[in-house]
């Protein structure tokens, strides 16, 4: 057993910031590649000569990165499941984790798909969204909806491949989907003429891509998932729930958030939402090794937190703190150097062009917080603190945002929005640097039995929902 775990558990030894910039930058590639699809949806659409059906996929991803914080935060539970049992040499078990997971993530596709669906076009009014652009958006969200549950299960097995430190299969299966992406985007948006529609389905056959070339390296590679019975998916239930729900609830709060933004900024007119739109597929492109920090460290700090090596834990926070402060300096500075070229990219003028220059400059470097956000996210919810992940989340994206966003637009109009809401990023990064700090300095080896006894009463709470 000994000989099996130091083999699984790799985490356990090597430098720490050797392990960061591995998993961190080759997680990224993977994340790049579906981040750089989707900008270049944006400009293909642009092509098309039609600023409503850019608003359209802005209203759209909106609606769409809510439904999928319910995939990222079953992902979590699986990698900060999975992690922990095998930094402890329980490889059995971390099998049943990552399949009970998987179970529960389509089960949970499938029915917030159908609610959302149902409610599709309500959902999208309450974002700013009428007219023609509404009808658009609806269309778009009715075509790649229904793949929730494959999406579920494809990050999943993500999460399962990184807890045993492949990043390198984990990024090939989102490059295999972004290639197919980028092949079938032109083919369907242009030569087959069905616009904004090929660009949904083209999204879907990507989707499905990814789920193929990640379950079965994780199955097979590495025996990640145990054959499900009812039996073993009712028994993880609470352990599952235990970070799955606040992990949702977390990443819940980041579409709310955005609805917010969204919101505020759709009074200034079609441009305002169309440069924010550009903004929401430059931001992953440019960031994409920051949003790949938190599912990176994860692994490594679940590891040897459940091996009991909480020095090594403290030093990862740490090591993916100055990672993070390291990238957004370099590329920042990228982005300031290169803010006219992007902008003419997509031919913006007036409050497109402005809203582009402003993210190329201070919104960019701001970008820091959320990455300081995102490592705290991932020690809390690998630690057995994932409630304190919501918390900071959902005071982030609801006082956090909507405060300063009032008083951003107030003072300076669109563009203040979007600086209330970085300024809001800011005050939260430093609420969450102080909780993980008390977090971090009274660790105690995981309890087996229950390893999440102190979030009882909030599993008992949403037991009652049928979570």
């Amino acid at each position: 057993m000994a000989e099996q775990t130091d083999k699984q558990a790799v985490f356990l030894t090597g430098g720490l910031m050797r392990h960061v910039v591995r998993m961190s930058l080759t997680t990224s590639v993977g994340l790049m590649a579906i981040f750089a699809v989707d900008f270049v949806d944006m400009i293909f659409i642009s092509m098309l000569g039609n600023d409503a059906l850019a608003a359209a996929v802005g209203y759209a991803g909106t609606l769409l990165f809510f439904t999928n914080a319910f995939n990222i935060g079953l992902s979590i539970a699986a990698g900060a499941l999975v992690a922990r049992e095998l930094g402890a040499g329980r490889a059995d078990q971390a099998r049943n984790y990552a399949s009970s997971v998987a179970v529960w993530g389509v089960i949970c596709g499938l029915v917030v798909s159908a609610l959302v669906l149902a409610n599709v076009k309500f959902m999208l009014s309450l974002l700013g969204a009428e007219g023609e652009v509404l009808r658009l958006a609806a269309r778009y969200v009715s075509i790649i909806l229904p793949t929730m549950w494959v999406m579920a299960a494809a990050m999943t097995s993500m999460a399962v491949l990184r807890a045993h430190g492949d990043a390198r299969r984990s990024m090939m299966a989102t490059i295999y989907g972004g290639l197919v992406n980028a092949v079938l985007d032109p083919v369907l948006i242009f030569a087959v003429g069905l616009g904004l529609d090929g660009a949904a389905v083209a999204s879907v056959l990507a989707r499905i891509t990814m789920l193929v070339a990640t379950f079965l390296p994780a199955l097979r590679v590495h025996r990640g998932f145990a054959r499900p019975s009812p039996g073993q998916v009712v028994r993880d239930f609470g352990a599952v729930r235990g970070i799955a729900v606040p992990a949702i609830l977390t990443n819940v709060a980041t579409p709310l958030g955005n609805a917010i933004v969204v919101r505020e900024i759709a009074q200034y007119g079609t441009d305002a939402v169309a440069g924010m739109a550009v903004i929401g597929r430059l931001l992953p492109v440019a960031f994409s090794v920051i949003f790949a920090l938190s599912g990176a460290i994860g692994p490594i700090i679940g590891q040897n937190f459940g091996a009991g090596h909480f020095d090594r834990v403290r030093a990862a926070f740490r090591a993916g703190v100055q990672f993070t402060g390291i990238y957004v300096l370099l590329m920042a500075a990228v982005l300031f150097l290169l803010r006219e070229p992007i902008a003419d990219v997509f031919d913006a003028q007036g409050e497109t062009r402005e809203l582009i220059y402003l993210f190329c400059g201070p919104l960019a470097l701001a970008s820091f917080f959320n990455g300081v956000i995102f490592v705290t996210n991932a020690s809390f919810n690998n630690l057995g603190h994932p409630v304190y992940s919501t918390w900071i989340n959902w005071g982030r994206h609801t006082l956090g945002t909507w405060v300063f966003v009032m008083i951003g637009s107030h003072l300076g109009g669109a563009s203040g929005v979007l600086l209330g809401q970085a300024f809001g990023g800011v005050l939260f990064a430093g609420i969450a640097w102080l909780l993980v700090g008390r977090v971090v300095s009274d660790l105690s080896r995981p309890v087996d039995a229950e390893p999440f006894s102190e979030q009882r009463r909030l599993h008992s709470l949403f037991g009652r929902r049928g979570w």
